[in-house]
């Protein structure tokens, strides 16, 4: 099927967010943070996806919403189900991330005389070391966020050092590529290229090194049927929460 047929080319935006929905397949409920219009829009569409199945739908929890979060008290819920492992999947980003897939959420240059400060690191190394499938999402692919060491490590990355830690990151999403994050290894490896790039053009905007296979594949669009699913009940229901965010994309705008 022509995705275009669904009125109109893929976006970047709507390639992420099927993304997203993609590498949140078979979790039984993703919690999605506050001002996170593309993970909560990718969330609600693998809800939707899941409904057409045999088994429970995906639950979503979105932070700020009132139609998709059942949560009386905010974040402290999060970290609670998160700790009795109730929480499948989470998003992360950070001003700085790192080959080792450490994420800095506080500032650059030395703490605490950082010359640029971010809004800091809340309970992010917490749910980091908690919830099995954190995606790290950063839009923005430049050596200025994908650094060979954060400056600050707000949370970490996976590492051998005798401490029980169930979560961690499972993929890093740009609005050039996707990575996967091997485990074993503490390394990211380039998964695909987002239509329009190349492998190319991700190594010389990412700051550390990574792996790479012979043959990088394109990221996939969605079919007919799901770019038209997203382009209605899905701007529907993350509106609720991000009106602008669905404005913007109504006007062909860059959405954020």
């Amino acid at each position: 099927m022509n995705a275009a047929s669904a009125g109109g080319p893929v976006s970047g935006t709507e390639l992420l967010i099927y993304t997203i929905s993609r590498l949140l397949e078979g979790v039984r409920h993703v919690a999605v943070g506050m001002s996170s219009p593309i993970p909560g829009a990718g969330a609600l569409l693998t809800r939707a996806l899941s409904e057409r199945g045999p088994g429970e739908p995906t639950r979503v929890s979105i932070l700020g919403s009132r139609r998709h979060n059942a949560f009386t008290n905010g974040g402290v819920e999060i970290f609670d189900l998160a700790a009795q492992g109730r929480v499948d999947a989470f998003f992360l980003g950070g001003g700085q991330i790192d080959a080792q897939a450490n994420i800095n959420l506080v500032g650059t240059g030395d703490y605490p005389t950082s010359s640029v400060r971010w809004p800091g690191s809340f309970g992010s190394a917490y749910l980091y070391h908690l919830i099995p499938r954190v995606i790290l999402f950063r839009e923005e692919h430049s050596r200025r966020v994908f650094v060979p060491k954060v400056d600050f490590v707000s949370a970490a990355g996976p590492r051998d050092d005798g401490v029980w830690r169930p979560g961690g990151p499972h993929a890093l999403l740009t609005r050039l590529c996707l990575f996967s994050f091997d485990r074993a290894r503490t390394r990211f490896v380039l998964r695909s290229v987002h239509p329009g790039h190349s492998a190319e053009e991700v190594r010389d905007q990412t700051g550390f090194d990574f792996d790479c296979p012979a043959q990088v594949p394109v990221t996939p669009p969605p079919d007919t049927a799901t770019l038209a699913l997203m382009r209605t009940r899905i701007l529907d229901e993350i509106g609720e929460t991000y009106p602008k965010f669905v404005q913007a994309i109504a006007a062909g705008e860059p959405a954020r």
